[in-house]
């Protein structure tokens, strides 16, 4: 191969950039020059294919940062569908006129069941990212306890839905975490002990809520933080432990904060903060109004009487405060864990490519305490209908009893967490107060990469 492509997909994170450094570095070494898809899929879709050289003469672009938050090449949410022939055959048509012999993608579930339409026609690779560190599985055939229940309130006639999972040993694990999770969990953990203060001075609940639509994951990486209970989507919530816990921790401590991932379900399976779910542009539920469930089951259990005869607060709904950290998991600089492994990976990806792999994914393992390297087949992933499922947070590792990490839990972030941050990263810290803050404009790396953009001439 001469010349690959690589494109970003989905939703950002704090290591793409990285990634991408990675693939352009390793590229470099063996001579083999990159182009840079703008907007990821959607770039493909564009007659015009915007792109950018990402190494000539293989030298690396001074844009491209692996500190630099986010993808200089742009995101979308766009995806080519298997079945769509005619659409899939004029994107592997644009991707030859660019002289293109592989495709790197680097993105989560989505870009990888986005990227089978392509996987006929081009070699192509996949690159792991995703803050929910949802991608690949718990153990090998974890993708054989997916069920299939008939449901004809369902436009598709039915749903999915895991058994009950069986015990393993974390380097049983498919793809161990994903470039982009340790930084969503370090600001998690963050703003959690940072609203501690708030909810203890004034003798109040908080609940936090993270992101983690199908997977419990950060909200068990901002135990960190040391919540008093977090709640996931793998564990539907039952309101009668929930609120005794709370009653008991209000007793002993006078407040409380609780954790709250942003899909958790009812006893019945169904969103708890939103009946009618919206969906983003690739088909994922948008869950809104957890934490404000949350909210009003305390408020509903405990009654306004409960907060005024100590005189904490006027009522029930002063003295609880929602708080949501949103889109800054995702945002700013990566720590050292994500950039470090999110490089690895992306020359991970370059070298299957040139190896002759084929619709794979780069992964990063785990075995004697210690990260290596490797790749699985996409199919390894599919369920026995060819579906490939966001991993869901194991119930193995969460304590629905406590509301804490259960012991493999505690081992399995450990094992990330114990060395994620570097002296630079804690040095970068003092940047944030560079007077020239104060008087200079932000300068968006995008004026700079749109001077490099490149278009192929439309027919």
């Amino acid at each position: 191969m001469k010349r690959i492509a690589v494109l970003t997909a989905g939703g950002d994170t704090p290591a793409l950039n990285a990634t991408i450094s990675g693939v352009v570095a390793r590229a470099n070494q063996l001579r083999v020059e990159v182009i840079g898809i703008i907007k990821g899929f959607n770039g493909l879709l564009n007659p015009e294919v915007p792109h950018v050289h990402l190494n000539p003469l293989y030298a690396t672009i001074p844009e491209l940062d692996s500190t630099l938050g986010g993808t200089i090449l742009g995101a979308s949410r766009d995806y080519i569908s298997s079945d769509d022939k005619e659409t899939t055959a004029l994107a592997a048509s644009r991707l030859a006129k660019l002289k293109v012999d592989g495709l790197v993608c680097i993105g989560g579930d989505g870009t990888l069941n986005g990227m089978q339409a392509l996987a006929d026609l081009i070699p192509v690779v996949l690159a792991p990212k995703t803050i929910d560190n949802d991608l690949g599985l718990n153990y090998l055939d974890e993708q054989d306890e997916w069920i299939r229940d008939p449901d004809t309130t369902h436009k598709k006639g039915y749903q999915y839905r895991m058994r009950a999972g069986r015990e393993f040993t974390l380097d049983e694990m498919v793809n161990y975490v994903t470039p982009g999770f340790a930084t969503a969990v370090y600001v998690s953990a963050s703003n959690v002990q940072r609203i501690r203060t708030t909810a203890e001075s004034h003798r109040r609940i908080a609940i936090v809520e993270v992101m983690g639509r199908d997977c419990g994951m950060i909200a068990l990486g901002a135990s960190y933080g040391q919540p008093d209970m977090i709640l996931v989507p793998e564990s539907p919530v039952d309101p009668e432990p929930l609120v005794n816990k709370l009653v008991s921790l209000l007793d002993y401590q006078k407040h409380a904060v609780i954790v709250v991932s942003e899909g958790i379900v009812d006893k019945d399976g169904l969103p708890y903060g939103s009946v009618s779910a919206s969906q983003d542009p690739s088909g994922n539920f948008q869950y809104s109004g957890a934490a404000e469930a949350i909210k009003r089951l305390f408020v509903k259990e405990l009654g306004n009487e409960f907060f005024t005869r100590k005189r904490r607060n006027e009522s029930a709904d002063a003295a609880i405060f929602i708080r949501k950290i949103g889109h800054t998991q995702r945002g700013g600089r990566p720590i050292s864990f994500d950039r470090y492994y999110a490089q690895q990976l992306g020359g991970k990806a370059v070298d299957l490519l040139m190896d002759g792999q084929h619709n794979v994914v780069a992964t990063l393992q785990y075995r004697d305490k210690g990260f290596y390297l490797d790749s699985c087949t996409a199919n390894s992933l599919r369920d026995r209908w060819g579906v490939i499922h966001a991993r869901p947070l194991s119930k193995k590792f969460y304590d629905s009893k406590r509301f804490k990490p259960s012991n493999l839990g505690v081992e399995y972030l450990h094992s990330i967490f114990h060395n994620a941050l570097s002296e630079g990263d804690v040095e970068s810290g003092r940047s944030l107060f560079d007077s020239a803050h104060l008087h200079r404009p932000f300068h968006s790396v995008n004026v700079d990469i749109n001077k490099r953009i490149h278009r192929l001439p439309v027919e």
